[in-house]
């Protein structure tokens, strides 16, 4: 019963980022004035909101590479790291396909990002969308390790992560759209099919990869920190 609530958790945080970040990239568009930033904060709010509500029964991870990081830093184990994964791709999908129902039933909305908010490498190439997706996905994992380590952060730990979500959309939007979360991006990218399922292979390696440098780093920075606490 613990992990069928661990991931009905996962999937209902997965669903809320995704509908209201890609639902306000959807229906408010980044390029409406104030709509970078609005969008940014749209996912940046969503974790902060999802934390501090599944946050203890879950971790509030709504994210693989998170629970990728979470594996390798041996805080979750390999069991729940596929139920999370399955449960996070399984909300994607109910967020995409809520912003696409909502779509098809009325004669006024338009879709002002394309492709139901899905990451595209288009402005970046394909080089430059895995380099962004490496590069913000590494931040952000980086954070949320050091914030979820101490135990004295842990009443700010949700806010840190948003805010850092945050930031890394508002440089990240106008370059891919800012996956740093496999889950996020294929969920809109199987509802909108095309070019977008055809890049989302990147937006699944990328975060995975920055995921897994920022173990590393993380790791060998915290050891080095021992060593030096011992002499």
């Amino acid at each position: 019963m613990t992990q069928i609530k661990k991931y009905t958790a996962e999937f209902i945080g997965t669903l809320v980022l995704v509908f209201v970040g890609c639902g306000s990239a959807v229906f408010l568009g980044a390029d409406a004035a104030g709509g970078h930033l609005a969008v940014a904060f749209a996912f940046g709010l969503s974790i902060v909101a999802m934390a501090y509500v599944i946050g203890n029964v879950s971790g509030c991870h709504i994210n693989p590479a998170v629970s990728l990081a979470m594996l390798l830093n041996k805080k979750l184990g390999i069991v729940d790291f596929f139920g999370y994964i399955g449960a996070q791709v399984l909300g994607a999908l109910a967020g995409a396909g809520l912003i696409s129902l909502i779509l098809s039933q009325s004669d006024i909305l338009t879709d002002n990002a394309g492709y139901l908010g899905s990451n595209l490498y288009n402005n970046t190439g394909l080089v430059g969308g895995i380099i962004v997706e490496v590069v913000l996905t590494f931040i952000f994992i980086f954070v949320i390790l050091g914030v979820t380590s101490d135990e004295s952060k842990g009443s700010v730990a949700g806010i840190v992560i948003g805010l850092t979500l945050t930031f890394v959309h508002i440089i990240g939007i106008p370059l891919t759209g800012t996956s740093v979360n496999p889950a996020r991006s294929i969920g809109p990218a199987i509802f909108a099919g095309g070019t977008a399922l055809e890049q989302v292979w990147v937006f699944v390696v990328g975060p995975l990869v920055g995921a897994i440098l920022a173990v590393g780093v993380f790791c060998f920075l915290r050891e080095k920190n021992k060593a030096k606490t011992v002499e």
